[in-house]
């Protein structure tokens, strides 16, 4: 029988009526509870239900919703019968929909809200596999002629009335459960590709447990809480909540990506996985604030923040106590600054925040911590079952990515590509023995596609993409992610795409934060009707041009964005210009911006050989 077939029998056992996941109720927006109890009813009527529905063992189940306790229901109730369930993020085309159905095989799909059952009803008679749908919203409105959907609780009736004999067949599969078993069909978000599949086995998560128990000795299961902010269709949210659900850590299920602010105060969480874009905002926020403060207010936060950074970073940061006068002098602060400062935020009791999915710059995390948020930066892929490295407790340096997790072992290959192995790593990819060939070597070594190397200290340091690394004209390597990273701390942007494979220098397509750049145009008298108007105002640019110069003043001349232009509106997924992971697909907005980018590097042409003429 698999690890996780047993967990939820025993936590049942060990805390009963005990919450187990809260989330908000579907028609009142007021929060709920499933106890320990409840959630183990759930998940025996869902295993039922699947087991009526024709799931076979080993056979895929999609679910393509927002984030809700159905999932986590359905997920345990597909391993009690040796199936596997399939995430698809709930913002997927039609198109990635049907393709993950197909590629899976799936013959289940449950889907969230009234657009995610659309896609589900159009791509239906285009996947063969598929027999029917089943709907978690209650406002969800079937159609007319729709033969092949039930709702959640139809669904759940199907296995209501079991006998002995199918019951008992159920428990057979419970038993003949091996950890070498598929526990997860997990597709990549596909920044340079079609998504592809990475097979997880029971084996890998039985690992990843284990590695990252062993490092929180602070857990408390008694009251301690975790906010589910990314979807669990992503390998890092789904990887922490079984973190969570193993060590009797209650969930908190955040529905609305939009609300989670206001989430976060409802909840104030212990812990909550997020991208480094969230903590960008609350930095922006906060300062922004503090410029609005009387002086005497301002000149009180910065001193705190001074003696925070001192406090955290010189001594806590490495296990060691901080000298009486300077603990003496945080505890003021604490009581008087830091603490009104993460209530404001949400995060009054928070323990630890796992960040990771792209870069958080060293002068935000050094923020942070300085005012006792404490962010644990680390790094991972689906294709590792989330963590390869993060920050230990007590035992960490600004600018790594962490200490690998324990049983895994992690070298640095050509074009210094990080290269991992160990019992985390995936089988492989699902129908693709050529791309499994090619990212895991006939030694075992997994080919991350990232750059990095390994501090003195054994930390490992992330430093690009290797598919993302670009060489400009001159022959000068660019890492992209690097300066995207250092201007994401600006309040006025909200995006940025560098530019410059095969240029002469770099540039970037800039997304501005509208309502930040209309605020600052209306403070400065700037006349606009339109956004337009204002990305292509000369005074705006000029302010742009400022910031950025200030930000890059330490950067090689080669590394520095020499132009860019504004765009009007945001890269999104629906564009086809992100990810579901909300990472850039710069093959697509290379080829879609291109007469633009043409243009920013013309112009500097026309405008050398203006001079020239002269």
């Amino acid at each position: 029988m698999n690890k996780f077939v047993e967990l939820i029998p025993k936590q049942q056992a060990k805390y009963g009526e005990r919450e187990a996941l809260r989330f908000r109720d579907y028609e009142t927006q007021v929060w709920s509870s499933l106890t320990w109890n409840d959630f183990s009813e759930m998940i025996n009527r869902a295993a039922g239900a699947l087991y009526m529905g024709g799931v076979m063992p080993q056979g895929r189940v999609c679910l393509f919703t927002q984030n809700c306790p159905e999932i986590l229901i359905t997920h345990f109730g597909a391993f009690y019968n040796r199936a596997i369930p399939v995430p698809i993020y709930a913002t997927s085309s039609k198109d990635e929909a049907a393709y993950i159905v197909n590629d899976s095989g799936a013959t289940i799909i449950f889907t969230g809200d009234q657009g995610q059952y659309d896609i589900a009803r159009q791509i239906i008679d285009d996947c063969p596999t598929l027999k029917f749908i089943v709907t978690l919203h209650p406002s969800v409105v079937r159609q007319p002629d729709d033969k092949t959907t039930l709702t959640w609780e139809e669904f759940l009736a199907t296995g209501d009335k079991l006998g002995k004999e199918v019951l008992s067949q159920i428990e057979e599969r419970k038993q003949a459960g091996v950890d070498s078993d598929i526990m997860y069909l997990i597709y990549t978000s596909g920044t340079t590709g079609v998504p592809k599949g990475v097979m997880l086995m029971h084996s890998n998560m039985n690992a990843a447990m284990d590695a990252h128990i062993e490092r929180f000795d602070y857990i408390d299961d008694k009251t301690d809480i975790s906010l589910s902010f990314l979807p669990f269709s992503h390998v890092f949210e789904l990887g922490w909540t079984m973190v969570c659900l193993t060590s009797g850590i209650r969930v908190a299920i955040n529905y609305n990506p939009k609300e989670i602010q206001r989430a976060v105060k409802e909840v104030q969480p212990n812990y909550m996985c997020s991208v480094p874009r969230f903590w960008e905002k609350v930095y922006t926020a906060v300062n922004d604030n503090l410029a609005d403060a009387k002086p005497v207010v301002r000149m009180m936060v910065k001193q705190a923040i001074r003696i925070g950074k001192v406090r955290n970073m010189k001594y806590t940061r490495v296990g060691k106590k901080a000298p009486a006068l300077i603990e003496q002098q945080y505890q003021y602060f604490e009581k008087k600054v830091f603490k009104k400062l993460r209530g404001a935020i949400g995060v009054t009791d928070g323990k630890m925040f796992p960040t990771a999915g792209a870069m958080l710059s060293d002068n935000i995390t050094e923020f942070l911590h300085a005012v006792g948020i404490n962010i644990c930066i680390g790094y991972g892929l689906s294709e590792t079952n989330a963590s390869v490295s993060f920050f230990k407790p007590g035992e960490w340096t600004l600018g790594t990515i962490g200490m690998p997790i324990s049983s895994i072992q992690v070298k640095i290959g050509d074009k210094n590509e990080i290269l991992v192995k160990g019992p985390t790593v995936m089988k492989g990819y699902y129908n693709k023995p050529k791309e499994t060939a090619e990212a895991i070597d006939a030694d075992g070594w997994f080919h991350t596609g990232d750059c990095g190397e390994i501090a003195p200290t054994g930390e490992l340091i992330l430093t690009e993409r290797l598919k993302d690394l670009f060489k400009t004209s001159n022959g000068k390597y660019i890492a992209p992610q690097v300066l995207e990273t250092l201007l994401g701390q600006d309040k006025f942007i909200e995006q940025v795409a560098i530019i410059g494979d095969g240029r002469k220098y770099v540039s970037a397509l800039i997304i501005p934060d509208f309502e930040e750049l209309k605020a600052y145009a209306d403070k400065k008298h700037i006349e606009h009707n339109t956004v337009e108007e204002l990305v292509n105002n000369p005074d705006i640019h000029k302010m742009y041009e400022e910031r950025i110069n200030d930000y890059q003043k330490d950067l090689a001349s080669y590394e520095q964005i020499k132009r860019f232009v504004l765009l009007p509106k945001p890269f999104t997924m629906e564009s086809g210009e992100l990810t579901n992971t909300l990472k850039i697909k710069r093959a697509v907005i290379n080829k879609r911006y291109r007469p633009l980018i043409d243009a920013m590097y013309a112009a500097d042409y026309r405008k050398k050989k203006d001079k020239q003429e002269q």
